[in-house]
């Protein structure tokens, strides 16, 4: 388990944007992928988390400390690097209309 995530974790490693902390992976200063008891646990757009849910790949993440609406926990530790990829895009966007 701890070595997947550690390659996950190498495949960032030359990105600018990506920073590997403790806690987990951030892009542009926001999380977007976590270990957390054994699962990957990562940020994704609802529509995806409910695909995955629907399909016994992925559950609902719950924290007691944070809202987790879009957040989902992935045991299968051959799914992660897709899952870290997908979280890696969602997060990393550019927000739509934060210009106007």
């Amino acid at each position: 388990m701890e070595e997947n995530y550690d390659a996950l974790l190498g495949e960032f490693q030359e990105s600018d944007e990506v920073v590997a902390q403790s806690d987990g992976l951030y892009v542009n200063g926001a999380l977007f992928a976590f270990l957390d008891k054994g699962a990957l646990v990562a940020k994704l757009p609802l529509g995806r988390l409910a695909d995955l849910e629907y399909r016994d790949i992925a559950v609902p993440y719950v924290s007691e400390k944070h809202p987790t609406r879009d957040w989902v926990s992935i045991t299968d530790e051959q799914l992660w690097p897709e899952m870290v990829r997908e979280a890696h895009r969602y997060v990393g966007e550019p927000q739509v209309g934060g210009e106007s």
